[in-house]
């Protein structure tokens, strides 16, 4: 299985639960800070995601959204 990921930059305050979650080591903190001042996480291997749901299940701040797509 597959998966995809997108991250709200501007609603992660980069608390790095989701970096910790990630069985893949697909998350990673950014260098650039977001609107309201935090370094949100950015993907670093978004083609490794298998959509296990861990990192969006840990963010506190409901800023990960994942999408599973079905092996072909």
């Amino acid at each position: 299985m597959k998966g995809r990921v997108e991250i709200d930059r501007e609603l992660c305050k980069g608390c790095g639960y989701c970096v910790i979650a990630c069985p893949k080591r697909i998350i990673g903190t950014d260098s650039e800070f977001n609107k309201a001042g935090y370094y949100p996480v950015r993907l670093t291997r978004p083609e490794a995601c298998t959509g296990c749901m861990l990192c969006a299940e840990v963010c506190p701040e409901v800023a990960i959204m994942v999408w599973r797509e079905a092996a072909r």
